[in-house]
């Protein structure tokens, strides 16, 4: 499993969604809010030549994307995407996922300052990610 970190730290400061105005009730996992997302390729000055040139997606020399509605990151690594998921407690979050087939990828991961995450996989093989939202 390859992941940057330093994708991670992009994910603070590409986006305000992670750090949301009105925290989702720690009773509930719905409705979770997508709230980044990752674009991955072994090329990332390829990829943001094509993604600014036909979305104007405005991209920045450290690769974190501003769509106008959601942020993301271009990461230069083998082709995955990956989209994160706005939750108010990762762990219990990851305790559902394995309760109903899915699988822990990266089990939940503090950058102090930064960002809290972890990865997963759903029963299809499909990788996503979990970013804590609660202050």
């Amino acid at each position: 499993m390859r992941f940057s970190f330093a994708a991670a730290a992009a994910m603070l400061f590409a986006s305000n969604a992670i750090a949301a105005d009105k925290p989702m009730s720690s009773t509930s996992m719905s409705p979770a809010p997508i709230v980044f997302f990752d674009i991955a390729g072994p090329d990332a000055a390829k990829l943001k030549s094509f993604y600014a040139g036909i979305f104007d997606w405005n991209i920045d020399a450290a690769n974190a994307i501003k769509t106008g509605a959601l942020d993301g990151t271009l990461r230069q690594d083998p082709a995955e995407k990956i989209i994160y998921i706005g939750v108010p407690d990762i762990d219990a979050a990851l305790a559902k996922i394995k309760a109903e087939g899915g699988s822990v990828a990266m089990p939940r991961t503090v950058i102090p300052n930064v960002v809290i995450f972890a990865l997963f996989t759903d029963p299809a093989g499909n990788r996503m990610g979990l970013v804590e939202t609660k202050k």
